[in-house]
């Protein structure tokens, strides 16, 4: 049976359709549920083996990309999102969800695996160049704790759209633990798949150490900036009429679906 798939919309979200596509390619069955629809009962986070947090400017960004999104799931949700995200399920943000993810404090570390006292660490700043970047990026798959980037056979070719997409952590020692742990999971690069080096555009907002994208410690939960759900077809390519077609993001959708059917 395909697994279900929960994503998540707030108003504002304007990704959700794109994120639904891909994964109904990979072989899901994706339902969008607005936010409201699970305060009120109507659906359930556990009849879900998967949750997409999409891309977007969930209620418009204010007080700070993502960051009312981030209150919600910590306000209403934090023991359901908390059982999700200890129970394994596959759990992705993209762009504005990456956002949420981080300032809700599920990555890079969820509370419950910090140490005492320990704080998250990270956020997503505005971009270096101080505008909304909108250009398609190279990413290269670094981890293989991760499930979701786990295996990938070549980088991925796809679309950026955000203006406080910046990774930073605290210290230097947070960087060494992320990358101890195996948590980077995806890095901007050169077209060739060579490290980007903080050089624009390759790396478009000047995240520290070219991080575009982190996984939990655990690995099921993945959040990143740029977007594979809008390269799941090769005609998506911006070449494709002069017939470049490489570097589709399905793959990463399939290897989270595939994980949520064994579960």
């Amino acid at each position: 049976m395909n697994p279900r798939a929960l994503v998540l919309h707030a108003t504002g979200t304007n990704r959700d359709l794109d994120a639904a596509a891909a994964l109904e390619l990979a072989g899901a069955q994706a339902e969008m549920v607005h936010i409201n629809q699970l305060r009120r009962g109507d659906r359930r986070w556990g009849d879900y083996q998967l949750l997409v947090v999409p891309g977007g400017f969930s209620y418009a960004d204010a007080l700070g990309a993502g960051r009312l999104l981030a209150l919600d799931l910590n306000t209403y949700f934090a023991d359901e999102v908390n059982a999700f995200v200890q129970s394994g399920k596959p759990v992705i943000g993209i762009c504005n969800g990456f956002q949420a993810l981080v300032k809700a404090g599920i990555l890079p570390t969820p509370p419950a695996e910090r140490s005492a006292g320990g704080s998250p660490g990270a956020t997503l700043t505005f971009n270096d160049r101080g505008h909304f970047e909108c250009r398609w990026v190279t990413l290269a798959s670094q981890s293989q704790r991760c499930l979701w980037t786990r295996g990938l056979a070549e980088p991925i070719y796809c679309p950026v759209a955000h203006g406080e997409g910046n990774f930073v952590l605290a210290d230097e020692a947070q960087l060494a633990l992320l990358r101890q742990s195996d948590q980077v999971a995806l890095v901007y690069a050169r077209p060739d798949g060579t490290p980007a080096m903080q050089e624009y555009p390759y790396n478009p907002n000047h995240s520290l150490a070219d991080i575009a994208g982190v996984c939990n410690p655990q690995g099921n939960v993945l959040g990143l900036m740029p977007h594979p759900e809008d390269h799941i077809h090769a005609w998506q390519h911006p070449r494709w009429t002069r017939h470049e077609h490489s570097g589709l993001g399905l793959p990463l959708f399939s290897n989270g679906v595939s994980y949520a059917a064994q579960m």
